[in-house]
């Protein structure tokens, strides 16, 4: 599952995850699609950033007061055998990838850049692109043209939408660059496009939407 990657440039990001979902992320308890928007988020925002940090920080420290277990009296010599072992035989690290729009975490979900993403049209200019993620929540990127709405909906379950390039506005606000929002099933909202560019968002659903 994804963790967030190097951060990029400093943003003024408005709209931020849930504890819950920090928590969560931290205890590695969330589906594969809605890991994947949360380590995209983080690696954009400073502060949810540094609250993950304190929850792993957290979880560390659970760990050192746990109860110890008994273990082999080789169990050291064989982790050791086995480091040995896998310093000799593992391939040379890959250059850290980067591109203007997309953050790190998504990069080979989708191939490498925007140039490689395959998009498919929903009407009214409007274009998506199904990533490959577990069958326990939906991950895709959405391209929706200044100026224009997308259909008003409601949810059967969590949608979490976060803004990678331009922005939209919709009842809960105004989205930018880094911003996320969380619509649970009591939202209907009609997310509407600046008119100022084009925008491109990162969408997870964990149920199917409801359309008027």
């Amino acid at each position: 599952a994804p963790r967030y990657g190097p951060k990029m440039t400093a943003l003024d990001i408005k709209h931020h995850l849930t504890d819950e979902l920090i928590m969560a992320y931290s205890a590695g308890a969330l589906p594969e699609a809605v890991n994947l928007i949360v380590a995209t988020h983080i690696s954009l925002c400073d502060e949810c950033r540094a609250a993950v940090e304190a929850y792993d920080a957290i979880g560390g420290n659970v760990l050192d007061m746990a109860e110890t277990v008994a273990v082999s009296d080789d169990c050291l010599s064989g982790a050791l055998d086995l480091i040995r072992t896998s310093a000799w035989s593992a391939p040379a690290p890959e250059p850290v990838k980067r591109d203007p729009i997309l953050p790190e975490p998504l990069l080979d979900y989708v191939g490498g850049s925007l140039e490689d993403v395959n998009w498919k049209p929903l009407g009214m200019g409007v274009k998506h692109a199904l990533l490959p993620t577990s069958s326990d929540a939906t991950a895709r990127l959405l391209y929706i043209p200044a100026g224009t709405a997308m259909p008003d909906h409601g949810h059967r379950g969590l949608e979490l939408t976060l803004v990678l390039k331009g922005a939209f506005e919709d009842a809960d606000g105004y989205f930018a660059r880094g911003d996320i929002e969380i619509a649970q099933e009591d939202l209907h909202h009609t997310p509407i496009a600046d008119i100022s560019e084009d925008c491109i968002c990162l969408a997870v659903t964990d149920a199917p939407l409801r359309f008027k």
